[in-house]
């Protein structure tokens, strides 16, 4: 009996995955709501699609930006506090959107704001969580917490939609921003910076596999380590490619999906759950594509050069949307990117070089 207790005990590392998931998931809320509440702006405010558009590109590129030095400082003052921060950031950001009266504080909120709190806990995040605590089943638990972006866009989406079709925009943004700031104790209680803080091992590891946190020239660590990167050429096919990505994905369908939808004459709600299943097939993607790097010698990508196709492309979009007055030419564009894209992809081989990163 006592050995069968034994083996239904969690380990440590669950309660941190599970934390960082929940996480992940109230942060994703607040970047489902730009195609929702684009053209309630819009309507509310007069302001182009270019303009709205440009506070998404904003926030994009500092999600992707800000990911390598959101790394640098959980190095340095620990995950929880900068977690923890980032959560307050996004509420604040998300809370502050209902005493907008002009399109520069939408920018602030919604682009700068955001962007930095949703930017602390993307794949930085993944990345030192399963760095610190995995070892064992490292990969899985690196898809399963990625999709936890996904994830909050198949939860918030379709409840967005409807209480923005219902009772407007305000308490849709008031709710992302209450989600969010839900979220904080809970990783207050439970998120520790490193195995060692509960007495324990990172699962599946020895105490050779124990990563001590560099609390002294992280930064230049991160820069360091890109520079180095920079200097092989399958980085450049692979930034591009990814570049690609972000611009057809988060760039164009995310934010431009629902009022494209909407200009054809589909109701909201009805585009928002469409949208959410393409969340839900991102889910089940990244959980197999992290199964199998537990497998399959993995591929280095840059997700910097993700996040700012993205930003061009949700810019470009609402400016061919504000010109043309409709998306089309948009949606033709990304196809041809996308079969660019693939063709870099060919372009890679695939080697074993390292790169050195001192202390590590």
């Amino acid at each position: 009996m006592l050995g069968s207790v034994k083996q239904l005990r969690i380990h440590p590392a669950g309660w941190a995955a599970a934390v960082t998931f929940l996480a992940l998931v109230g942060a994703a809320g607040f970047r489902a709501v730009p195609g929702v509440l684009m053209d309630p702006l819009h309507q509310e405010f007069g302001w182009s699609v270019s303009t709205i558009s440009a506070a998404v590109a904003v926030n994009m590129a500092l999600y992707g930006l800000t990911s390598p030095f959101a790394a640098a400082l959980m190095e340095r003052f620990g995950i929880r506090k900068v977690v923890t921060a980032a959560l307050l950031v996004v509420s604040a950001g998300s809370g502050l959107t209902v005493f907008m009266t002009a399109s520069w504080q939408l920018i602030l909120c919604w682009g700068v704001l955001v962007g930095l709190g949703t930017g602390s806990m993307a794949l930085a995040l993944v990345a030192t969580v399963t760095g610190r605590w995995f070892v064992k089943r490292r990969g899985l638990v690196s898809g399963v917490l990625t999709a936890g972006g996904a994830a909050g866009q198949l939860v918030f989406l379709p409840l967005i939609a409807w209480v923005a079709t219902t009772y407007g925009w305000r308490p849709a943004a008031l709710g992302v921003a209450f989600a969010a700031l839900a979220v904080a104790p809970f990783v207050v209680w439970l998120l520790r910076d490193s195995p060692a803080d509960v007495g324990a091992l990172p699962y599946g590891g020895t105490e050779a596999d124990v990563v001590v946190p560099v609390r002294v020239g992280a930064g230049r660590i991160a820069i360091r380590g890109l520079v180095e990167a920079a200097r092989a050429r399958p980085f450049w096919y692979l930034a591009a490619g990814m570049m690609i990505c972000g611009a057809t994905t988060m760039g164009l369908i995310q934010p431009h999906f629902i009022p494209a939808a909407h200009d054809h004459g589909m109701p909201v709600t009805m585009a928002a759950s469409l949208l959410a299943v393409v969340g839900l097939c991102d889910i089940a993607g990244t959980i197999a594509s992290g199964w199998l790097t537990d497998r399959i010698d993995p591929r280095l990508l840059v997700f910097a050069s993700h996040q700012i196709g993205a930003a061009l492309m949700a810019l470009a979009a609402g400016v061919v949307r504000d010109q043309l007055h409709s998306y089309d030419a948009a949606w033709y564009a990304g196809g041809a990117l996308c079969v660019l894209a693939g063709g870099l992809s060919l372009l890679v081989t695939r080697g074993r070089a390292r790169i050195s990163v001192p202390g590590h």
